[in-house]
């Protein structure tokens, strides 16, 4: 599937500053620099859990140095579960589980809004359980009846 992104003909510079702008808000970061750690904190990791055409899509629609953070390092051979990307997070930035978990929300929910609903749907229906709530999305389980 095809995705045009939302951002398409805006500068690239504009936009990006945009999305810190929204992160640091939504936030509460104390400075744009701050944002931004979590911006790239996340991003990177997110893009070591997906893969194939939701990647290329995600990349396509994210500001161009977004994509540049989300695309650096390849994919993990094992997607790891919401918690347990919460928890690579926290090791990985040397920070708590807690500030870990709001990082994660804060960027992905933005994300989310930035790429739009079809994407971010796409995007965490090819991700293990529990991404939906960190890009601001409520999990539906199916239960076998």
């Amino acid at each position: 599937m095809t995705h045009e992104p939302r951002n398409a003909g805006a500068p690239t510079d504009t936009t990006f500053g945009l999305l810190l702008e929204k992160i640091r808000y939504e936030g509460a970061y104390p400075t744009r620099e701050r944002a931004e750690e979590s911006l790239r904190a996340v991003l990177g990791a997110l893009g070591r859990q997906i893969t194939g055409d939701e990647r290329v899509a995600l990349a396509a629609a994210l500001p161009e140095e977004a994509a540049r953070v989300f695309t650096a390092d390849v994919p993990a051979v094992k997607q790891l579960a919401g918690a347990a990307f919460v928890g690579d997070l926290a090791e990985r930035t040397g920070g708590t589980q807690a500030t870990a978990r709001w990082d994660a929300g804060v960027v992905l929910s933005q994300i989310a809004a930035l790429v739009g609903d079809d994407l971010a749907a796409e995007v965490v229906s090819c991700l293990p359980p529990g991404y939906a709530l960190l890009f601001g999305r409520a999990e539906l389980l199916t239960q076998a009846a």
